[in-house]
């Protein structure tokens, strides 16, 4: 008779069990896109992904002016968005990566932390993005460890020979994108970050331009691999993903060639998610690049200590529930 109880048991809440979907995240940055640019081109991909979510303009830089102001360059935009804090706290000032101040954690270790047995995978055309901003084996960042990693072709001179257009960039981006959509596809990380920079260096060279427009139209069919293999996984696993797209900064209007300053283009960027319930602070144009990090943890549920939630300089951009 107990038996029977607890199949009948088990029956009724089968449909309410089933109802909990495995959780993954994916978040990418396409480097120097200024969102004036992304706005006129046509990017059918990423107008997919933000017609199931979202599209807005957002800001980076910190407080323009106050404690928190931050140069709007790649890397320490990168670090902000790791870490959800500006630049004050976690010392990135620029691309060398000199101090890094590993206290304030990244999201990869706040996962690691909380569910040690998940899979942390990164795809980057830039191998510093490993090693120095998320530490990767340092003792500061707790030996930190990703589980998948495609990255540091930029070293490799023999099959990608750097030249002055910096079409090695283009072609290494291609293949990191490729891999990360088969990874995505076959083995699921449960936390991915995907680097991909040609459209900055194009933005350096040619400002405002066609070959501008040619690389993020490039770019959108990058994305639209990821965005594949996403939607794959969840018709066909039962997943429940959160894809995250956004630039590092803007560029100095109007030719949009420079940044690293505060001037309003600099300091301009933009979001796109397929996230059904983002807040209307998403929507404003208030929303941050520290608010990525928030975003991530509110959609993964996964419990952070006091000490690193305190120190955020920003706020989930998704309704609570």
């Amino acid at each position: 008779m107990l038996r029977q109880s607890w199949l009948l048991l088990l029956i009724f809440l089968f449909p309410f069990l089933s109802l909990s979907q495995e959780r993954k995240v994916v978040f990418i940055i396409l480097d120097g896109i200024p969102a004036p640019e992304l706005e006129r081109i046509n990017t059918p991909n990423l107008d997919e992904i933000s017609k199931v979510g979202g599209y807005a303009r957002a800001f980076t830089g910190g407080e323009k002016g106050g404690e928190s102001e931050t140069p709007t360059i790649s890397a320490v935009g990168y670090n902000s968005l790791l870490t959800g804090t500006w630049a004050n706290k976690h010392n990135v000032w620029g691309n060398a990566i000199e101090s890094p101040n590993y206290g304030y954690w990244s999201v990869f270790r706040l996962m690691r932390e909380a569910r040690p047995a998940s899979k942390l995978a990164i795809f980057s055309t830039w191998e510093d993005n490993r090693t120095k901003l998320l530490g990767e084996r340092k003792a500061e960042t707790g030996y930190l460890k990703l589980d998948i990693v495609f990255d540091g072709f930029e070293k490799d001179t023999a099959r990608f020979p750097h030249d002055t257009e910096k079409t090695y960039l283009r072609d290494i981006d291609n293949l990191v994108s490729f891999e990360a959509a088969h990874s995505l596809k076959t083995q699921a990380p449960d936390l991915s970050w995907i680097y991909l920079e040609f459209t900055d260096a194009v933005g350096h060279r040619y400002g405002k331009s066609g070959e501008l427009t040619s690389a993020i139209e490039l770019a959108d069919m990058q994305v639209g691999r990821i965005w594949e293999a996403v939607r794959f996984r969840e018709e066909n696993y039962g997943e429940e993903w959160l894809i995250w797209i956004t630039t590092d900064h803007g560029r100095k209007a109007p030719e949009f060639k420079d940044h690293g300053g505060q001037s309003d283009s600099e300091r301009e960027i933009w979001m796109i998610s397929n996230a059904k319930n983002l807040n209307e602070r998403f929507f404003s144009g208030k929303a941050s690049m520290v608010d990525i990090l928030p975003t991530i943890i509110e959609f993964l549920e996964i419990p952070v200590p006091d000490e690193q939630q305190e120190n955020w300089d920003g706020a989930s951009l998704i309704l609570k529930k």
